[in-house]
């Protein structure tokens, strides 16, 4: 890795730089010059680097701020990187939005900071920080332009990195409005590598159920993912996008589903007239799909012995919802969770195969559909395990969300 420099060279560095590109627009650099000068250094560097490892950052980074944003369907996510070891310079243009991000958990009605989930002693290249963890609605995109031109973001932050449908939808509001910048990354690829990042930052970011459905002993037991590949990923969203990941550098779509986070939203807002996801997952803690779905022993009297098949175990979502006795006494918080379980089932049973398919015995089940939703994981866990014959265990993340705002972040930076 190469040697670190004093502030003053590389102030000086960048001063020089800055004269030489006078004139040029900073607009009409796209994406892929910005990668391409980022590996500027590349050749005097490589020798002294681990060929598996990864080295974030060029060696003239972008200033401070630095933001990653995930905007998707339901759900945007903004990471920010809290440098420790500012300049005095840095610590100017960076004092207000540190002060106003650092210092509340609400932003507004809709945006929240997840302290819990804050990331101590990280390094981005040459500098050391912390990562903060933001969420809001994608639906109040507007709300929160609006929130970042009153605290003066158009004025200290010039670029943003961003992933997701919504860095398409939205880029030309926050250029009118802010005066912002996106720079658009492929969502899967920025998925995978703030997984590996934050995974090689936070050792006890991996983790499985054990005895899930047992409400007494079920806990968290941390798992080692020194040697992770071949991996597959489930990431749940709005939708569902299930990946066979190799390699850091080798990874393809294999199959996905539309019935997902948004999904279960949608369906329990019609269902049970809720608001929020909170709220949904709130009913469905309460509810027993029992008396929404139909059972394999509503249909066999017991279990289903030739295929080995349990009782209790669904055999028709929503069967029970065909009799009328059953649709007058059926409650929300039971339609809440026959809702909840429907989707979990289907994204178990489909990760099942592909795992299957693709010969992988580890699946990881990401985004912010598992968030706070203990229920989906457990469920998940327990079926992983039963139909593998206990050869599988479901693996979950502590920043389940979060990956994608990560990895496009550090794609702006990456060297290899």
């Amino acid at each position: 890795m190469e040697a670190e420099r004093s502030k003053e060279e590389i102030q000086a560095e960048t001063t020089k730089r800055k004269t030489a590109e006078e004139g040029i627009e900073k607009d009409d650099k796209s994406t892929e010059e910005i990668k391409e000068s980022s590996t500027d250094n590349l050749e005097e560097t490589e020798s002294d680097q681990d060929e598996d490892s990864q080295v974030y950052g060029p060696p003239e980074l972008p200033p401070m701020p630095w933001f990653g944003m995930d905007i998707g369907g339901t759900l945007s996510k903004l990471v920010y990187f809290e440098p420790t070891d500012t300049s005095e310079t840095e610590q100017e243009t960076v004092t207000n939005i540190r002060r106003y991000l650092t210092n509340n958990l609400a932003y507004g009605e809709h945006g929240h900071r997840d302290g819990d989930k804050m990331l101590e002693n990280v390094t981005i290249k040459q500098r050391s920080g912390r990562i903060h963890f933001i969420r809001f609605p994608t639906s109040q995109m507007h709300a929160f332009i609006d929130l970042s031109k009153e605290k003066g973001m158009a004025h200290t932050v010039s670029t943003v990195c961003a992933t997701g449908g919504g860095a398409y939808k939205f880029e030309k509001d926050i250029y009118r409005e802010l005066n912002m910048k996106l720079y658009k990354f492929d969502e899967l690829d920025s998925l995978i590598s703030g997984l590996r990042f934050i995974a090689e930052n936070n050792r006890e970011e991996i983790y499985y159920w054990q005895d899930p459905l047992n409400e007494e002993k079920a806990h968290k037991e941390i798992y080692d993912f020194k040697d992770p590949y071949p991996y597959m990923l489930v990431n749940i969203g709005s939708g569902v996008s299930i990946l066979a990941v190799k390699s850091p550098t080798e990874h393809v779509r294999v199959s996905g589903t539309s019935l997902g986070g948004g999904t279960f939203l949608g369906l329990s807002r019609l269902l049970t007239g809720c608001t929020t996801f909170e709220e949904a997952l709130t009913l469905a803690a309460h509810g027993d799909n029992k008396n929404v779905d139909k059972l394999v022993k509503d249909i066999y009297g017991g279990d289903y012995e030739r295929f080995c098949l349990p009782g209790d175990i669904v055999a028709s979502s929503f069967g029970q919802m065909s009799f009328n006795e059953k649709l007058a006494s059926v409650k929300k918080e039971d339609l809440a969770r026959a809702t909840l379980m429907m989707i979990t089932n289907n994204i178990g049973s489909i990760a099942r195969l592909c795992c299957r398919g693709e010969g992988i015995d580890r699946v990881i089940f990401v985004g912010n559909f598992l968030r706070i939703n203990t229920i989906a994981m457990k469920s998940l866990a327990n079926a992983m395990e039963f139909w593998s014959g206990g050869a599988m265990k479901a693996l979950f993340c502590e920043h389940e969300g979060y990956f994608g705002a990560v990895g496009c972040l550090l794609e702006l930076m990456k060297t290899h």
